[in-house]
């Protein structure tokens, strides 16, 4: 075939659809786009300025090594040929002629005759599903920022790709047991946002508390920052929910829109609680609220209707603040453990939420949309929708009983080779001990200091910059 200007275009497989490929991949890079750089800045900026280069370097960390481990071996574990009911056979996914191929999820093939195959490349279904990967593997770093050893989290991510993330994967998206069973988890209520909220919680019991002082102060050290972190994590969400279908149809539309209407709503109740029972709106507040609403509709995000959209959000905002305001307080197991980006309230908490309300507001006529011919529907349509409901509560006590045993043994078996936690001098230092590295060139967040060290450096420092330099008196520096 030739171009315009006479050059050769390489000819296009039948099957392919453009449009869709597109889609595809703006899709996966705003998912992408949610973890680096979104979640790197918000874990930098929301912590204690002490903390602040070793939270982002743990997103940073994650992002590379999950998609390194997802073409080595987890893609197919996920979504590949079945080795078990709940696992996939791994193996490398980066022959060329593989991923040239038309995309498809042997087992759901294999199980239901009327699936409908995407209209792109593997290479591009590959990569989508790796940006999924990725960020909930970051997702659990939230629970243990502040205190866990860098070195026992790049043994960790890995070990918890393979051991976690792939089996609620291949269970729920690559046609295992629970996808046969008819468990709905659009877009990854609970392959994604209950498994790492869950395993948050069980990391965080395992590598302990922070110390004492940063428990009962930790204040972020950029609220802007955290805002712009936070606003890629919600744009990004579009491409989340909205790439779900494989495909650039009526069902990615309306995901789009419930997702942020879900977002906004949660949002602004969980901002009026905070007025109500604080007397005053908190940015941060805020941005739990925002979190748990994407979280809670991402379940059923292309199968409900837009009100349902709403009551969803409402629900994502009442339900998850009272578990971290009230529950939390009341219960002495749930203070016991040092959730520091209360990753399990926000995440876990909403992703159950979701399930069971995609349990009850799942529509058919949308269901049939995306699972056709499988006659789907929540309990509120009636028919089966009661079996349905009593599902969606199997999927996550399996997905909530899996990432707890398999987290734990993870850990366990690290901390035979690796402290996972920071020696205690270590945490006093932060980020200069742990990475030899500080986020700015300020002093005052409760860090130890050292002043004859820095006020010598400085000295030295400006004595090289400015010749005409000369010591003040009792430590004020003059530049002449």
């Amino acid at each position: 075939m030739a171009g315009a200007y006479g050059t050769s275009i390489p000819d296009v497989p039948e099957w392919l659809n453009k449009g869709d490929n597109a889609w595809q991949l703006t899709a996966a890079t705003l998912v992408g786009l949610q973890s680096m750089p979104g979640l790197v800045i918000l874990y930098a900026s929301i912590v204690k300025k002490k903390w602040a280069v070793n939270s982002a370097f743990m997103a940073l960390y994650a992002f590379a090594a999950v998609l390194l481990c997802w073409v080595l071996l987890c893609y197919k574990m996920a979504f590949g040929v079945e080795l078990l009911p709940f696992w996939g056979k791994g193996g490398p996914a980066f022959n060329q002629g593989y991923l040239k191929d038309q995309a498809k999820i042997p087992e759901i093939v294999r199980h239901f005759k009327n699936a409908k195959e995407p209209l792109f490349p593997m290479a591009t279904l590959v990569y989508f599903q790796f940006t999924f990967a990725a960020i909930t593997t970051i997702l659990v770093a939230g629970s243990v920022l502040g205190r866990m050893n860098i070195k026992a989290w790049m043994a960790f991510v890995p070990l918890w790709l393979i051991f976690s993330y792939t089996v609620g994967a291949f269970s729920i998206w690559g046609g295992g047991f629970l996808h046969r069973w008819g468990v709905i988890d659009y877009s990854g209520g609970y392959v994604i946002h209950l498994s790492s909220g869950v395993a948050g919680f069980v990391a965080a019991y395992w590598v302990g508390p922070r110390p004492k002082a940063d428990r009962e102060r930790f204040p972020p050290n950029n609220v802007l920052l955290m805002l712009a972190g936070a606003g890629l994590l919600w744009m990004g969400w579009s491409g989340f929910n909205g790439g779900a279908p494989y495909a650039a149809n009526l069902t990615a539309s309306i995901a789009v829109l419930n997702t942020n209407l879900s977002a906004a709503t949660s949002l602004l109740v969980w901002t009026t609680l905070d007025v109500i029972f604080f007397g005053k709106p908190s940015v941060i507040g805020a941005i739990q609220g925002m979190v748990t609403g994407l979280a809670g509709v991402t379940p059923g995000a292309g199968l409900i209707q837009t009100w349902a959209a709403i009551i969803v959000g409402v629900v994502s905002g009442t339900v998850p603040w009272a578990s971290m305001m009230i529950l939390h307080k009341k219960s002495a197991l749930l203070q016991q453990v040092d959730d520091t980006l209360a990753v399990f309230y926000t995440h876990a908490v909403a992703g159950l939420l979701g399930g069971v309300m995609t349990g009850l507001f799942a529509h058919p006529d949308l269901c049939d949309l995306i699972l056709p011919g499988s006659k789907t529907n929540g309990a509120f349509y009636g028919g089966n929708g009661g079996k349905q409901l009593l599902k969606q509560l199997a999927g996550a006590a399996f997905i909530a009983v899996w990432n707890v045993v398999s987290t734990t043994l993870i850990l366990l078996a690290i901390k035979i080779f690796i402290p996972l936690r920071m020696a205690e001098e270590e945490l006093g230092i932060g980020d200069d001990a742990a990475h030899g590295e500080e986020a700015y060139a300020l002093w005052g967040d409760g860090e130890k200091f050292d002043a004859t060290r820095h006020v010598q450096q400085f000295e030295r420092d400006q004595e090289a910059a400015h010749p005409s330099y000369v010591h003040g008196a009792r430590g004020v520096t003059i530049v002449l």
